[in-house]
């Protein structure tokens, strides 16, 4: 479970540091459960981890070929979930949107994940990539339902 929830952070989240990884998921993994997780995710080779270039004292996370082959899996797993799991708007807005844009979206995704991850070159302007798109859509759902929004019935 927790190895699932360490690649989906990464992936979709793009936590790359342990103490991200850790404060920054709902499932609030134990610190020793997160090192052991990392550790196993190295030796089975879905992640590298390296000296972060920007902080002496901090490690950097990376997902290798291996990881990033997951994503149609994910999407899969997200577009199985709406259907079967009772997830709110704001979760399962992610998964919607990579149903619909089912193999073209996911390579693309991929290939920004290798460009992140492992230093491919890409196209994408950092602004217009599908990280950014998924972030957009999950922050525009979580204000409109936000207390004390307003709730617009004209539209």
């Amino acid at each position: 479970r927790w190895s699932l929830i360490i690649l989906r952070d990464m992936i979709f989240g793009g936590k790359r540091h342990f103490r991200d990884l850790l404060n920054g998921s709902l499932e609030r993994i134990a610190s020793n459960i997160l090192a052991d997780r990392l550790k196993r995710l190295m030796e089975l080779g879905m992640l590298t981890r390296a000296d972060d270039p920007t902080h002496k004292q901090k490690a950097i996370y990376s997902l290798t070929e291996m990881a990033i082959t997951l994503v149609p899996i994910l999407a899969h797993l997200g577009a199985w979930g709406r259907v079967w799991l009772p997830v709110s708007e704001e979760l399962s807005i992610r998964a919607e949107l990579l149903e619909k844009g089912g193999p073209p979206m996911w390579e693309k995704f991929m290939d920004e994940l290798r460009h992140e991850h492992l230093g491919t070159p890409s196209d994408t302007p950092p602004d217009a990539t599908v990280r950014a798109t998924l972030r957009a859509e999950y922050e525009a759902i979580a204000a409109r339902k936000a207390p004390g929004a307003r709730c617009d019935s004209r539209a």
